[in-house]
Order: structure tokens, then C-alpha cells, then sequence
């Protein structure tokens, strides 16, 4: 019998034949899932009540707080649920996630909370990593930590009220003393980073830590297992296993490289600003035409143009290609115009071309790094200011980058050069002791390609003459810097000028070949051809 005949037979059974919950459903359908606002929305649905009775098991379990009676002289601290379903890459729900969050702008300073700055690791530093396991040709391993805060231990005095929908029965009227912290305290990051700080100093592996998201690696892997089962037992703790997902970046380990990419988030700018149905361009941005602040085309909206600027900027992180057209676009946060703002959407549908592109770090290279600096000329229209650009490898594939406009007027070809060699000399310097915290210190000096010989000329020479006595004394360092062996200024042709990309517009063909010089490729040309 057909189906349309079952149908038609079972037509007053109106019974489904197997119950789904609904977030399993929109899930599969690809929809946008609505996290509930507060808890009156999210008692309906079971998984969000098992959210929040696993966040106040967490709470109890690590011995958080204490339900005492209340405090007469202190305040009392507000909380809420916040709720949050986590994502895969593909958009499916991983997992929902409820938060007790503190209504921290009741605390006052030094009465609640004092010291409340912590580190968290920065994407340059996750880059040098990530290039150190390749050329290494190591695996990169995740850890989440369950409820971090929660961790921490306070030193003041802190009191909260009772979670809605979770109030002692009898007890309506006392309120919770914090031993430890709690999402939304001001100092809660804080005591968070010392906690872990004092754990991870008794290990020799490499470890980065972003709030609650762990990466570790290591040559050893009885070591790297002892650890994860360490951390087991100190802290409640997911293991994600090899590192696939961090801080919106997706990481790709295979047998010969170790690729990251940023699909997700690129594909959800072009839904944001409504460009999915958009045509795709090739070319970044035009090689002929310079940006001004008022170039008489009309005021745009600040308010979308800098979301589109903030996120092309977060985009980078993977996308060294787009760092100069990013970075120009930011100048002109105040006031753009729609020639602005349209120069934004054409980075977008060029990046709507460029989906599948990341950057590639290839395992088992020479472990050296390795520099290259430029600058353009006079390229800013309102102040005759320069453009400074720098690019640092390890192995293969950039991992450090910048595109910057120069804070003085160079007068000269030479003297841009010579300025921005001294910016990245500072870069050089940073990264050599951030290699050197991963043992892998570097003992040669650090090849400094630049492509021009007067440049190079002033910074070997050590005496200030007529031509060099007006630049600014802060950045004749790199003359220290050099006879110190810390870097060395070697000339390079400018075809082989990679910095060249962060400097200034290309031409389709230069822009393409300085973007394989980054190593920033498609996934589909990885060796065995990896699909996001």
C-alpha cells in the first residue's frame, strides 16, 4: 500500500507517530533558535530547566556559597538567568547552556570587589601557537572547563539573593554568602586566572587559556594524557578532545598541515547585512582609487557601517588578505559616507567569493622566524601620513600581521621604510619572547626583510646626519636592536615583498600571488582536499 493510501485510510488518526523535541527539530531545519529572555520562557521547556539545575548542582558541588541570614550593614547582590544554546560550526545545537549571573553594577569598589583585570590569551599568541604544533608536528587537544568562575576563590565579603524559581522552601528571607565567584562579580575573572595560574605553574607542557576554553599540547603523549586527567580530577571538566572549534575559529589538524578558518562566521556577516543573494567579486578593492573623509557622496549610517568594520576586523583573525582593507575602512568610523559604506559591502561580496579560504600551516618546517616589513608613501589623502605593514612566519603561514597608519609624516620613501622596519622590530621583539616561553628560543638574529637599500642604510649607519636628525627618537631603537643581534635587515626584492599586501590596493594579479605567499588558501587545495 502507498503512503498517500496509509494517509488517506488514517485520515480522522491525527496521533504523530513519534514525539521530537522542538529544539531537535529547528535544529535539523536550520532555523534560527531563540535562546528564552527569562525564566518564565525557559520553565516550559525541559532542557532549559535541566540547564539550570546542572548550573546550581556546579554551585554546590564546588561549595560556592552558604545560605545565611541576611546581612544587616552589606548589600545584597541581585541575580538572573541567562540563557544560551551553544552551537556547532554546522548551526546545530550542541548543547543549552544556563548561567546565575550577578547584577554586578550593585557592587562598589573597594567594599565588594578590588582588583578585577584578568589575562586572557591573545590571537596572536594562539597563532604562534598553533604554528609551533605544526612545525613541531604536534596535535592540538581542547579542554572546557565547567562553570570557570565558579572557581575562583574571593577574598571579600559578598552576598546574592536566591535564583527565581530555585528558593529554599522556609528559608525565602536568607540569602547566599559567596565563598567563591560567581558569573557577573566584578572580580570573578580575576580570582578565575589566579586559581588556574597557581594549577597550570606545576606543568611543563604548552598550555593557552581564554576564560574557560583550554588548549594544550606537548611532545609527550603520556604527559598530555596525565594532564587532561588531572584536570579532570582538580575541575569539572568537558574534554573536547583535538582542537576544532576556539573562539569562533575552526581548526583543521591533518596528517600534513594545520588549517583555520573563520566559514561560520563569514557566512553569518553576509546574513547580517543581507548580502547572501549578492554577487561575488575577485578583486578586493580597487588598485586606482584612494579613500577620503568627505569625498561628497552623503552621510551613511555610523551605527551599520562600524558593525560591518568591527566584524571585517574580527575577521582577520584567519584572513591576513583583508587586514589592510579592514584597517582603512577603519579610519573612517566617524562620519562615513556612502562611498565608504560601499566599499565595506564590496569587501563583503569578496569575502562571499572566499568562503573556503583559511590559513594554512604546513607540519614539519624549519623552525625559524622569520620577518618582512613595508610601508607605502604619503597614501593618506587628509594628512600625507603612511602606511605601515608587517608579517612574521615560523615554519610556514603568517602568524602575526598588522596594517597601520604611521603617527608621523614621513618625508621621504626611506624614511617610511625605515619607520615602519622600526615597528616591526618591536613585534619581532615580543614574538621572540613569547617563543622563548614555548622553548623554543631563538638564538640567530631575526631576518628582517625590507626592500629598500636606503632604509637599510640608515639603520646600519649609527650616526644621525642632516637626513635622519628630525625622526623621532623612538624609533632609532632598532639601530640597538640590530647591533644586539636581536634583528637583522636584510634587503629582499619588492616582487617578493609580502608586507606589500598590508600597505596599500593591489592589482588582481599581486593581490592573489602575495595572498599564496601567506599561505591563505582554500581548504579544498589542502593535501586530500578537506571539505568545512
Amino acid at each position: 500500500m502507498s503512503n498517500l493510501s496509509k494517509g488517506h485510510n488514517q485520515a480522522f488518526d491525527h496521533t504523530p507517530l513519534k514525539w521530537r523535541n522542538l529544539n531537535e527539530v529547528l535544529a535539523q531545519c536550520n532555523l534560527c533558535i531563540m535562546d528564552p529572555e527569562k525564566y518564565e520562557d525557559a520553565k516550559q521547556d525541559k532542557s532549559w530547566l535541566k540547564a539550570m539545575e546542572d548550573e546550581l548542582f556546579m554551585i554546590e558541588k564546588n561549595g560556592t556559597w552558604m545560605l545565611v541570614d541576611r546581612p544587616t550593614e552589606k548589600p545584597v547582590i541581585r541575580v538572573k538567568w541567562v540563557y544560551k544554546a551553544k552551537l556547532n560550526l554546522d548551526g546545530t545545537v550542541l548543547k543549552n547552556k544556563a548561567r546565575l549571573v550577578a547584577k554586578d553594577y550593585a557592587q562598589k569598589p573597594s567594599l565588594d570587589y578590588n582588583e578585577t583585570y584578568a589575562l586572557v590569551t591573545r590571537l596572536d599568541t594562539i597563532r604562534t601557537l598553533i604554528a609551533l604544533a605544526a612545525q613541531k608536528s604536534w596535535k592540538l587537544y581542547q579542554l572546557d572547563v565547567k562553570s570557570a568562575f565558579l572557581n575562583g576563590v574571593l577574598q571579600e565579603e559578598v552576598y546574592v539573593e536566591q535564583p527565581t524559581g530555585f528558593v529554599v522552601k522556609g528559608k525565602e528571607e536568607e540569602v547566599y554568602k559567596l565563598h567563591k565567584a560567581l558569573y557577573g562579580i566584578k572580580q570573578a575573572p580575576r580570582d578565575w586566572y589566579g586559581e588556574i595560574d597557581n594549577y597550570f605553574s606545576q606543568y611543563i607542557l604548552i598550555i593557552s587559556i581564554y576564560v574557560d576554553d583550554i588548549v594544550y599540547t606537548g611532545s609527550c603523549k603520556s604527559m598530555l594524557e596525565e594532564f587532561k586527567e588531572d584536570m579532570k580530577m582538580k575541575y569539572e571538566m568537558t574534554d573536547l578532545g583535538l582542537l576544532h572549534h576556539f573562539l569562533g575559529m575552526g581548526v583543521i589538524q591533518t596528517n600534513s598541515s594545520i588549517f583555520i578558518h573563520q566559514k561560520k562566521y563569514a557566512s553569518s556577516l553576509l546574513s547580517k547585512f543581507g548580502l547572501n543573494e549578492a554577487k561575488t567579486i575577485t578583486t578586493l578593492l580597487v588598485a586606482t582609487e584612494k579613500l577620503s573623509k568627505d569625498d561628497g557622496s552623503g552621510f551613511a549610517s555610523e551605527e551599520r557601517y562600524r558593525s560591518i568594520v568591527g566584524s571585517l576586523l574580527y575577521l582577520t583573525a584567519t584572513r591576513p588578505n583583508i587586514m589592510y582593507a579592514s584597517s582603512l575602512l577603519a579610519r573612517f568610523m566617524h562620519y562615513p559616507t556612502n562611498r565608504h559604506y560601499g566599499t565595506a559591502k564590496r569587501v563583503l561580496k569578496y569575502i562571499k567569493g572566499s568562503l573556503d579560504y583559511g590559513l594554512e600551516y604546513v607540519k614539519g618546517r624549519k623552525a625559524c622566524l622569520i620577518g618582512f616589513c613595508d610601508s607605502d608613501w604619503s597614501g593618506s589623502l587628509e594628512d600625507s601620513k603612511s602606511t605601515s605593514g608587517y608579517a612574521f612566519s615560523f615554519g610556514s603561514g603568517v602568524f602575526s600581521w598588522a596594517s597601520v597608519k604611521q603617527n608621523c609624516v614621513a618625508l621621504s620613501i626611506a624614511e617610511a621604510e625605515y619607520i615602519s622596519a622600526s615597528e616591526a622590530t618591536t613585534q619581532a621583539i615580543w614574538l621572540r619572547f613569547v617563543l622563548e616561553d614555548f622553548g623554543e628560543t631563538q638564538t640567530e638574529a631575526t631576518p628582517l626583510h625590507c626592500d629598500n637599500t636606503f632604509a637599510i642604510a640608515i639603520t646600519k649607519n649609527s650616526m644621525f646626519h642632516q637626513k635622519t636628525k628630525h625622526i623621532d627618537r623612538r624609533y632609532h631603537f632598532i639601530k640597538d636592536a640590530l647591533q644586539e643581534g636581536i634583528i637583522d635587515l636584510v634587503y629582499c626584492p619588492t616582487k617578493e615583498q609580502v608586507a606589500d599586501i598590508f600597505t596599500k590596493p593591489l592589482a588582481k594579479d599581486r593581490f592573489n600571488y602575495l595572498r599564496s605567499m601567506l599561505r591563505v588558501k582554500l581548504a579544498q587545495d589542502l593535501k586530500g582536499s578537506v571539505e568545512l
